[in-house]
């Protein structure tokens, strides 16, 4: 297999700062793969065995409940780190990881990881970095679903997404990857019917765009007004 080339990862914060030898280190200890749309790259439950830096695509974490409900906890965009089970002292993955769509990832044995931190510690500070913004958000979501109403959950979690995955277009800023109004229920808590409604709400009030696994919002500001509930969805 031929040596992957540290440009691949040179730009990425994660690796600011990181020494070109120990770039190629952690190259040479990687394994890259490509996962076609919808393929499970790894299932909740599953033995940790590996860590993953998503390169190119965007990835859906999915929890199932004791209920056996499907919850889609977050998605993961290229240049994050995924199953990083390993820095959380867990054995298991708590989540399972799905390719939203086509996607090429990079994944190291967690049998490194105590050379990773010791060899490379803007690496391990990173992936720790990357484990609290997360828990925040976490935080943040159980506050939402424990305070909020169901509409400032919705324009919360479309805000979200745009911020973390947004691309502008002419109408406005799309959610990069495709997304279903089943997943949106799925991640605010609420059902397919009270999204639909939602959404087609601010349709007509032009504060977004929906099409077949697309969102675009078109009107930003008006959605902060919702989700901070100065304003009626």
């Amino acid at each position: 297999m031929p040596a992957l080339d540290r440009s691949l990862i040179a730009g990425l914060p994660l690796f600011e700062g990181v020494a070109n030898a120990e770039l190629d280190w952690l190259l040479s200890q990687a394994r890259s793969a490509r996962y076609a749309k919808e393929t499970a790259i790894f299932e909740q439950g599953e033995e940790a065995e590996t860590f993953y830096l998503l390169l190119d695509g965007h990835i859906r974490v999915v929890r199932l409940t004791p209920e056996g409900e499907q919850v889609i906890a977050r998605y993961i965009n290229a240049g994050e780190l995924f199953g990083i089970a390993v820095a959380m002292g867990l054995r298991a993955y708590p989540a399972s990881a799905i390719a939203a769509v086509d996607c090429v990832a990079l994944s190291w044995p967690n049998g490194i990881w105590p050379e990773v931190t010791a060899r490379v510690p803007q690496f391990a500070a990173g992936t720790y970095r990357t484990i609290g913004a997360r828990l925040q958000e976490t935080q943040e979501r159980v506050m939402e679903m424990s305070t909020a109403q169901v509409e400032q959950r919705v324009a919360h979690t479309l805000l979200r997404l745009v911020q973390q995955s947004g691309r502008k277009t002419q109408d406005g800023i799309e959610i990069d990857f495709p997304i279903t109004r089943q997943d949106i229920a799925e991640m605010t808590g609420t059902t397919l019917h009270t999204v639909s409604r939602l959404l087609s709400a601010w349709e007509d009030k032009g504060m977004v765009r929906s099409g077949r696994q697309k969102v675009i919002v078109t009107d930003a500001h008006s959605l902060l007004l919702v989700a901070e509930h100065r304003r009626k969805g």
